[in-house]
């Protein structure tokens, strides 16, 4: 049997790898751990969601990241955009910018 990280030969039946250590069992899918241990998922990601947006979809992006209605969120950007001094528009420009497609 070989380590799929390093590619050292181990012998059959062996749990980790004798040369850098990594498991040899395969996770039956993710999450899961030898032994009936599970892992957390991976961290959420800031994204602009494509499917619902109305113009950037920077709105839907935030709304998925917090878990909120995406109306919600529109009428809190709208709020930020309205009420002096206006940082809703800078800031939804900068996302726009920086946050990736999905």
């Amino acid at each position: 049997m070989y380590c799929t990280k390093c590619g050292a030969q181990n012998s059959d039946g062996t749990r980790f790898c004798t040369a850098c250590g990594a498991s040899t069992e395969p996770a039956a899918e993710y999450g899961a751990l030898p032994g009936g241990a599970t892992t957390s998922a991976p961290g959420k990601r800031l994204r602009r969601v494509m499917a619902d947006k109305k113009i950037a979809g920077v709105c839907a992006g935030f709304a998925e990241y917090f878990d909120m209605d995406v109306t919600l969120v529109r009428l809190i950007w709208l709020a930020m955009v309205l009420i002096p001094p206006a940082p809703g528009v800078i800031i939804y420009i900068v996302a726009w910018i920086i946050l990736p497609r999905s």
